[in-house]
Parts: structure tokens; C-alpha cells; sequence
């Protein structure tokens, strides 16, 4: 299997050597169950003209339609392929080596970043978290496909983590530069979580929300997401961002989130008049309207959070003399730069007196922190800031070393602010510091809490050979370590 970590090489050649050396085995272990392929083919069986569609472990739970759903070859005229979001060509892929020419065709939209991999399905890559012209492109060129669709058709979709910012097709009235701005405003300006933005940008949208899934109407879906499965009745009424699903959000909680974040008046004026009118036409679908299209539902990454991950890092970790410790998969909505000073302090605590774990141990957690970043406009992600803020509180250890990674190996805004300077990748996975770092920094004349405060830390954490840069694939969230391995003395 091919190492996701791409630049290990520089990676261990300075610092805690050994200490990174076991950080990036157990990051490779977790990074490496972050990949849908197989289990997308576990999911799809193909004998002659029958296809078969099912796992039990795949299922929502209390899914009316509970059972292998089967289809014959023979009676379908077309099979097409939809999908959007971070690495989502993993799906696509595997529908593609087990459908082969059956797939008619069909269409995905990517993060700009990754690599096309797909032969008979076309690919765009679009901006994420702020989307642009080419999402756009995308969605119009997965509507046209829909246009004629019959019940005599047959149509997967797919989605992932980044869909909704790679999925997006503004209402009438309201320009792409609207729907940036005020994503711009609210995520990266304001901090505001995807739960309060998605209610917003679902409203001010012509594909998200469920409505790409009445363009496919008649003809019958199998909607695969790139996810736990979760409970049926929480995707059919507690959904806000699986845009093929049906959407609990109303134009009311959209204005209400975008007072919330103090950001009604920041915002377009195209935005406020659109959501304040709140006109039923462009409401998104609700379960009721869904429940009525012929479909199903699986996910295909049970445990998406927690298992699809955790397993094989923690048995690295174990096999590597640590005991693995869980402090939590639920760790949202903090900032960035805080995080890392609590886990540094964790971290210190236990080299210091051996508790709350006696080391030398491996302290897990997983979830994904923000980043407010007002006006600035450096060059970052939230693992990164993460890492370099623990920097500070472990420097002149010898025995604690802290990574962060976003699963989906590309940790920040991508390519639509990079300008190309430095040598540095398109968009790092993260970041690994020791208790060097920071005096490799002084010594290099870089500025840390610089760096932090103006979000700008893929540059510093390149020139210290301390950004990771790892393959891109699906997200399965952040997934941070950090090892310490024994007390001081």
C-alpha cells in the first residue's frame, strides 16, 4: 500500500528523531484507514445482469428499507454516476472497476489539489472551503446530465466531507461572489461551525439541500455517503450538510445563524433580501418530499469519527511500546491555537508526575477545532496552528512530540489563496513540532507567535521541516497525537 505521508525523509532528519519516527508510523496507520475504496466495493456485487446493492453494516439504523436492494442489468437503460466533496473520486472509483462500461456516465466535483484517477466518470475540481467558478461548472455539468433521467435509469451518488463547498450552484439573484463572501465572512472571518453556515449557503443554493436529488427524480438513487451510517430517522430530520439527503434547515435559522455570528450586515445585500423573503420555491427538501423518490442509503464509514481510524493507530501505537488513550472524538468548535497549548499542557503534565497516564502513552483525540481569522490572510489550516500553538508549551522536552493532520491529507484553504512562494505544497495535511521546534525557529529567525497570530504557518512550518504533506483522500475529521514517552528524571 502506498505511504500517504509524502515527505517523511525531512520529516525525521532533525528534532526528537526517534519520537517522530514512531509519531509518523502511527499517523500513517490512522491516515491509511481514511480511504472508502474498499468498502465502497464490499458494498456493490455484480453477477452477469444482476446487480446487488447492500451491507448489513452499511445500513441506517431502523431503515424502512432495510435488505440487499437488486437490479437487473438487463431492464436498466442507464447507470450514472453524481458526486462532490474531498477525495470523493475514492467512491467514484470503485463503482468504476466494479461497473466498468455499464456506467453510461456521470460526473464529480473534487478539491482542487488532488489528482484525477477516474476514466469513465468526468472530474472538476472546485475551491474549498471558499468555492469558485469551477464548483459552479461542475454542478451545471451534473444538472445537465440529470435533465431526461427516467425511472428506466439507475443513478449512484456520492458524498463526502467538502461537499459543501465544492457542490454549489447560487439561487437566482444571488452571484458566486455572494456566496463567498458571506462563506468567507462567516467561516473564516467569524469562526462560525458548519452547522450554522450550512443553513445559510443550503438556502442560497440550487443543488444543495436535497435538491440534486429531485433532478435525479424519477429515476431510482442509491445515495452513498462517505460516512457512518448513523440513524435513518436522524438523516431524514437532523441532516444539514449530506446534500443529497433532505435538509432540516429553513430561511429562518439562516438569518437567525447570520445574526448569530454578528454578521447580518457584513453580509451581501442579495444575501439578506434572498433569505429574508424566503420564498417556498426555493426551500430545500424535506424528508416528507423524499421519503416519496425511490432510494437508498448507505454509509460507508461506519464509525467515520471514531473506528474508521483510531483502531489501527492505536494498535501502532501499542505494537510501538505506547499505551493508546482516547481523551476525545468530540472535539469541536475550539480554537485552534488553543487546543494545542491544552494538549502541550497535558502532554507536560504527564512527563512531568506520570499523571493522568503514566507514560509512556499515545493521547488520541479527533473532532475539528476552528480558526477566527478576521482580516488576515496567511497561508494555514486548523492542524497546523494546532501543532505550531503546542510548540511553545513543549519546548526543551525530550520526550513530547505533537502532531495534527486533517484525514483527508490537505489541511486549510487549498489552492484558491496559495500564490505559489517558497517551494511549499499546494495545501499541507498538518503539522509534527517536538520540544526543538521552537528553538530550530529561533535559530532560523522565524517568528512563531507571529506566524500563529497572523494564521500564516504552512510557510514556517515548511521552512522547519515540520509540514506534512500526505496524499489526498476522503476526511474522516482531524486526527491529532501526542506521544509522550517517559518521565523526566
Amino acid at each position: 500500500m502506498e505511504p500517504r505521508i509524502k515527505n517523511t525523509g525531512s520529516l525525521v532528519s532533525h528534532g526528537n528523531v526517534p519520537g517522530r519516527k514512531a509519531m509518523l508510523e502511527i499517523l500513517e496507520a490512522g491516515l491509511q484507514a481514511a480511504d472508502p475504496y474498499h468498502n465502497a466495493r464490499k458494498l456493490i456485487h455484480l453477477r452477469g445482469d444482476k446487480l446487488t446493492v447492500g451491507c448489513r453494516e452499511f445500513e441506517p439504523a431502523g431503515d424502512p428499507h432495510s435488505g440487499n436492494a437488486v437490479y437487473d442489468l438487463s431492464q436498466i437503460e442507464n447507470i450514472y454516476v453524481f458526486g462532490a466533496g474531498k477525495g470523493i473520486q475514492r467512491v467514484a472509483k470503485a463503482l468504476e472497476d466494479v461497473l466498468g462500461e455499464r456506467i453510461a456516465g456521470g460526473h464529480v466535483i473534487d478539491k482542487k489539489g488532488h489528482p484525477s484517477i477516474l476514466q469513465r466518470i468526468g472530474v472538476t475540481f472546485g475551491g474549498h472551503p471558499i468555492p469558485d467558478e469551477d464548483c459552479v461548472s461542475g454542478c451545471e455539468r451534473i444538472l445537465e446530465m440529470t435533465r431526461g433521467l427516467t425511472r428506466n435509469d439507475l443513478v449512484f451518488t456520492c458524498v463526502s466531507n467538502g461537499v459543501s463547498s465544492t457542490l454549489t450552484m447560487p439561487v437566482p439573484g444571488v452571484s458566486l461572489e455572494d456566496v463567498r463572501k458571506t462563506t468567507h465572512i462567516m467561516q473564516i472571518e467569524h469562526g462560525a461551525p458548519t452547522r450554522d453556515v450550512n443553513s445559510v449557503r443550503n438556502h442560497l443554493d440550487m443543488m444543495k439541500g436535497g435538491r440534486i436529488s429531485r433532478y435525479i427524480y424519477p429515476a431510482p438513487a442509491v445515495h452513498i455517503i462517505a460516512r457512518d451510517p448513523v440513524i435513518y430517522d436522524e438523516l431524514m430530520h437532523q441532516n444539514y450538510w449530506l446534500h443529497t439527503l433532505p435538509d432540516c434547515t429553513t430561511f429562518q435559522l439562516a438569518v437567525e445563524n447570520i445574526k448569530k455570528w454578528d454578521a447580518w450586515k457584513e453580509v451581501p445585500s442579495a444575501v439578506r433580501e434572498f433569505l429574508a423573503r424566503g420564498d417556498p420555491k426555493y426551500e430545500t427538501v424535506k424528508a416528507e418530499e423524499f421519503e416519496k423518490m425511490p432510494s437508498r442509503i448507505f454509509g460507508i464509514m461506519p464509525g467515520y469519527k471514531y473506528t474508521a481510524k483510531f483502531p489501527a493507530a492505536m494498535k501502532k501505537a501499542r505494537e510501538l511500546g505506547f499505551k493508546p488513550v482516547l481523551l476525545t472524538d468530540e472535539l469541536w468548535g475550539v480554537e485552534a491555537r488553543h487546543a494545542g497549548i491544552c494538549l502541550a499542557a497535558i502532554c507536560q503534565t504527564i512527563e512531568r508526575i506520570g499523571k493522568p497516564f503514566p507514560p509512556p502513552c499515545a493521547l488520541f483525540t479527533s473532532g475539528e477545532v476552528v480558526v477566527t481569522v478576521g482580516s488576515e490572510r496567511g497561508i494555514g489550516g486548523r492542524n497546523q496552528e494546532l501543532a505550531l500553538a503546542a510548540a511553545a508549551g513543549i519546548a526543551g522536552s525530550s520526550r513530547i512530540v505533537i502532531a495534527s493532520v486533517d484525514t483527508d491529507g490537505t489541511d486549510g484553504p487549498g489552492t484558491q489563496f496559495f500564490t505559489g512562494s517558497g517551494g511549499i505544497p499546494h495545501c499541507l495535511a498538518g503539522g509534527i513540532v517536538d520540544g526543538e521546534t521552537v528553538t530550530e525557529a529561533m535559530k532560523a529567525g522565524l517568528n512563531i507567535n507571529e506566524a500563529i497570530k497572523r494564521h500564516n504557518t504552512s510557510p514556517i512550518l515548511w521552512k522547519l521541516g515540520s509540514g506534512i504533506e500526505a496524499t489526498p483522500n476522503i476526511s474522516l475529521v482531524d486526527f491529532t497525537v501526542g506521544l509522550v514517552t517517559g518521565l523526566n528524571r
